[in-house]
């Protein structure tokens, strides 16, 4: 399952989007489109392709009726799938699409080259396919081309023709041939692509494609259910209606679909992330303690990234507190606050914990670390001022009481009260637990733990910047800090200016404390290629700094840069409400 100097970012990409567009001329040049029938010749060595990264874009309509439309992202997700049953690593839509989002790129299905470049370099992909379609009558004609990074190389465009109800076969043929003519030792033949292709009814794929796109839920429930009935033994529908149901919280429902997926699926650990959340939300805490330690198991056997995913931990520690396991799921809550230094659910989380033990300090420590990073969040106030009057810190709860009247106004902090009856205590604090309930999938991508093949390295045996990439990010995943630094000054050794080895430096700087070299790394980042989550990174440091009108001028730039990034959204929308310590009464500001 899968999932980045001086020069400007706009100089960098006209000198590539000219070097593509150069050397596309000149191949077109010299060979003219594929026509059917005619490939390289496969053998069988290693695939050139192995351990390579692939992310394929929605094909765009050139030339259909608007009955067709559900082609486009249609075409990507039949695409991914039989990249997928390949044996090719390659990013599902749901984790393109949520990366183009960080980016402030776009979803839809035209995208120039300019920014299909952006797409391969920051979703650091090696391999971007994309195509379009168009219908004449009862034929259709699909067109596939694949976008090599690494050498820079635009493949000619490779078409297929087929009645509309042949699209299963004339797509399997299309994909197998484009995939031969970028490699000329491609080991598979098209009977033995063919077979490992799990066949698919027509109108199976087109009621999952319609519903995978509907907009409305209860169309998309109806949709994803008949292509269910008329292909029972297709995961992906079922995959999907968990997560139709998941999103409607009906949670017996989700489960219901979540627990119909086998360990074979790609998608088998987000099945188990969400079919514990489900358990979490129908109390069943001792199911979803055994759901999520097998998601750390299968995280160990599939992901160099091991178990240690931040949400995955909250949510056991939550589900091993609810049993009274409280010392465990503070140990795990503290190694989740870690991994994810800004986030404030980690912190909450252990301060609820400590309230439950007693310990008042304690949970007033956590919770002034939660509210120092989400400052506009009353609850996290409320918290604090609870648990200092617990502890009789009483003049630093009246201090901090009026703070927060300047923040949210004389009645804004909800009024929380802990029953001296530990069963009523309890109830209230589990009430006020934060589950988590979406998962990053970017973490899940299954990359190999040991350095690629020579396919993946360049002349010589060094390993190249993506592949190091990929390694650091691995290492930074799973804690390594001095493995991640390690990849990343690699990099930056062959390429002063990457982005990438910039902003992962600037993220291990951010999770030990070193608030300066993480803004200085993220600069540098940002001086090379624009990034609404960098640009998010870097507004969540200066907040922790204290310096909220340099965080709210980044998170301004994060959404003007990608106006649909959430993160981004609600870190400005807290930030328009922030009032700094220089502008309180008396601190100086006018």
């Amino acid at each position: 399952m899968a999932r980045t100097l001086g020069r400007t970012r706009f100089g960098e990409l006209l000198v590539k989007v000219l070097l593509v567009s150069l050397m596309a001329a000149a191949v077109c040049a010299a060979q003219q489109t594929v026509p059917s029938g005619q490939t390289p010749a496969a053998t069988g060595r290693a695939s050139a392709n192995s351990q390579k990264i692939y992310v394929v874009l929605p094909f765009e309509n050139a030339g259909a009726p608007g009955k067709l439309d559900w082609l486009s992202e249609g075409l990507e997700e039949l695409t991914i799938e039989r990249l997928t049953a390949a044996g090719e690593q390659v990013f599902s839509h749901a984790g393109r699409a949520a990366e183009l989002e960080r980016y402030g790129l776009p979803t839809g299905s035209t995208f120039s080259r300019a920014t299909m470049l952006r797409v391969a370099e920051d979703l650091d992909a090696d391999y971007v396919i994309y195509g379009k379609y168009a219908a004449k009558g009862t034929a259709l004609t699909l067109e596939m081309r694949i976008l090599s990074m690494n050498p820079l190389a635009l493949r000619p465009p490779v078409l297929e023709s087929g009645p509309l109800e042949s699209l299963m076969e004339t797509h399997t043929r299309l994909l197998w041939r484009t995939l031969s003519s970028a490699n000329a030792h491609y080991p598979l033949s098209l009977a033995d692509f063919t077979k490992r292709q799990r066949p698919l009814r027509m109108d199976a794929f087109e009621q999952y494609a319609r519903g995978i796109q509907a907009a409305d839920p209860q169309a998309k429930l109806t949709q994803l259910h008949e292509a269910a009935r008329l292909e029972p033994d297709w995961l992906d529908p079922i995959f999907a209606l968990g997560e139709a149901y998941y999103a409607k919280k009906d949670y017996n429902a989700a489960l219901a679909w979540f627990f119909k997926i086998p360990k074979t699926y790609d998608r088998y650990a987000e099945a188990l992330f969400y079919g514990g959340v489900c358990r979490l939300q129908l109390n069943q805490d001792d199911l979803a303690e055994d759901n999520f330690h097998t998601l750390q198991e299968a995280l160990k056997s599939t992901t160099a990234t091991g178990a240690d995913l931040p949400e995955v931990l909250n949510d056991l520690a939550i589900a091993q507190a609810r049993q009274g396991k409280v010392a465990a799921a503070q140990a795990i809550l503290r190694r989740a606050a870690q991994l994810a230094p800004g986030e404030d659910d980690y912190s909450f989380n252990l301060g609820l914990l400590a309230l439950q033990g007693g310990d008042a300090g304690a949970a007033a420590d956590y919770f002034r670390e939660a509210a120092e990073r989400e400052p506009d969040s009353a609850e996290d106030r409320a918290l604090l001022i609870l648990s200092l009057e617990k502890a009789d810190k009483n003049a630093e709860a009246d201090q901090e009481r009026e703070g927060a009247k300047e923040a949210f106004g004389p009645n804004g902090l909800p009024v929380i009260r802990l029953d001296e009856a530990s069963d009523k205590k309890n109830e209230t604090l589990a009430r006020l637990t934060r589950i988590k309930t979406e998962l990053d999938v970017s973490g899940l991508r299954a990359e190999p733990v040991e350095a690629p093949v020579s396919a993946s390295s360049a002349p010589g045996g060094s390993e190249t910047s993506a592949v190091r990439l990929r390694k650091g990010r691995q290492e930074l995943s799973a804690g390594n800090m001095a493995g991640a630094e390690k990849e990343f000054r690699a990099v930056l050794a062959s390429d002063a200016g990457n982005a990438a080895a910039h902003r992962g430096l600037g993220e291990i700087a951010r999770r030990q404390g070193k608030m300066e070299d993480a803004v200085k790394e993220l600069q540098a980042s940002l001086a090379t290629r624009d990034s609404a989550e960098v640009r998010t990174m870097l507004a969540k440091i200066y907040l922790d700094q204290k310096k909220p009108e340099l965080a709210r001028a980044e998170a301004e730039k994060a959404v003007k840069l990608a106006p649909n990034y959430a993160e981004a959204k609600q870190l400005l929308e807290r930030l328009q409400n922030f009032k700094s310590a220089e502008k309180k009464p008396g601190g100086g500001a006018p």
